[in-house]
């Protein structure tokens, strides 16, 4: 039994979906459940307009018709026939989507995000098995949220792995013996049946989740990369593929900050010691990259850069040390505004931090740590991990740039910096 995954680069427009389900074909024989993301910039899009809504700026109803002319572009290159139900299926979606817009916001701005971006990942997979169907295939569109079970911690909600496993188990593998199964990613729902989202790239974690819950014997995660390489294209002119990584680099790569997969992806699959592949959509007869248990360190220096950071110097009013009462609070804080710390270090009586600058509830912590403590704060940094360094790694990435704050380890350099 196998699990796929496709985001959505890989379903970005009409012949991306057809590759995508060309691929999806060849394991028509196979047990297969096949997770999919929002097509192409989908939830950028309905981000923007569940701001423009819950603000009030007016202009929500001009960026839904900009998602439905994206969608309905797609489907008409897709399907000839017009009369195909999978029009008013899509047509029913963003209706959806229009009732939640006429009336005033009343409910929190995570959760009517979770209401609303939602759609994303839910008109997707209904265009996606529609088109596997219409070329032949025996195929089963199922809904996340009747299986992806969490508690109310909207657009970053944990998981009630107890209840989840226990209904996927119940009732996919009969299922799975007679179709091949398209659902989404990055869904769940609450006791409630409200909608709840797992955070952002959390199509993958929906793989690992239905892997795990099925024993799985493998999870692929198809890209618009070869696999896993040691840079982003975007930095670096030249990369190199990474054959094969361990659960633990994965974790640390992830947890550094590299995007080719989801942070909370790997625990449920090492637990179970199910394989990921990591490979290319555009060559799908190419290896990729394995990520499973091995001894095997990585072959070559990794680098992942972080821009748009902030560095927060906090230290006490009355110079009195950083201990664990202080440092208690000031996570609690980062917690309760759900800012991820980057990179931290303290003395006796300084603690400091590197983190994304997420906008309001980035503000809202500084303002909250003024309170109590002396903050200092420096923006329009660059974060630069290194996964086995070395001074000449070092150096390389150090071109025109002045290190504001350097930690490292056995195996992990971090260099906080701005440009000269």
């Amino acid at each position: 039994m196998q699990v796929f995954k496709f985001g959505g680069a890989s379903v970005k427009d009409a012949e991306s979906v057809r590759n995508s389900a060309r691929i999806i074909s060849k394991y028509k024989g196979e047990a297969l459940l096949v997770v999919i993301s929002a097509m192409g910039k989908t939830t950028n899009l309905l981000e923007k307009l569940t701001k423009e809504y819950f603000n009030n700026t007016g202009n929500q109803f001009q960026t839904l018709e900009e998602a439905k002319e994206f969608h309905f572009h797609i489907l008409r290159e897709l399907f000839p026939e017009a009369e195909h139900p999978i029009f008013d299926e899509v047509s029913n979606c963003f209706v959806e989507i229009e009732w939640i817009l006429e009336e005033e916001p009343q409910d929190s701005y995570d959760y009517l995000f979770d209401q609303i971006v939602s759609m994303g990942e839910l008109i997707s997979t209904k265009i996606v098995a529609a088109y596997v169907s219409f070329i032949g295939e025996k195929v089963k569109w199922l809904d996340a949220r009747d299986y992806i079970f969490t508690d109310n911690t909207y657009r970053e909600a944990v998981v009630d792995w107890n209840k989840t496993e226990e209904k996927i188990r119940t009732e996919l593998p009969a299922i799975l013996d007679e179709y091949i199964v398209i659902t989404q990613g990055f869904l769940g729902s609450t006791s409630e049946n409200f909608t709840t989202t797992l955070g952002r790239e959390g199509s993958d974690y929906s793989a690992a989740i239905f892997a795990s819950c099925l024993n799985a014997e493998n999870v692929t995660i198809w890209k618009d990369v070869p696999g896993v390489l040691n840079a982003d294209p975007k930095w670096f002119e030249k990369t190199e593929l990474i054959p094969e990584l361990s659960y633990t680099d994965a974790i640390e790569l992830t947890y550094y900050g590299a995007t080719v997969i989801h942070p909370k992806t790997i625990k449920p699959l090492q637990n179970k010691k199910i394989a990921l592949n990591v490979r290319s959509f555009v060559d799908p007869d190419s290896p990729g990259t394995m990520i499973k248990s091995t001894n095997q360190t990585l072959p070559v220096p990794s680098f992942i850069f972080k821009v748009n950071q902030i560095f927060i110097s906090i230290s006490p009013r009355d110079f009195s040390f950083i201990v664990e009462d202080n440092l208690r609070d000031i996570f609690n804080l980062f917690y309760e505004h759900r800012i991820k710390i980057n990179m931290m270090h303290n003395t006796a009586i300084n603690f400091t931090v590197a983190v994304d600058d997420t906008g309001k509830n980035l503000v809202d912590l500084i303002n909250e740590l003024e309170q109590r403590f002396k903050v200092k704060y420096e923006s329009g940094l660059e974060l630069i991990t290194i996964r086995y360094y070395n001074q000449e790694t070092i150096d390389r990435v150090l071109v025109d740039k002045q290190v504001i704050s350097e930690l490292k380890d056995t195996y992990t350099c971090q260099l906080l910096v701005k440009k000269i």
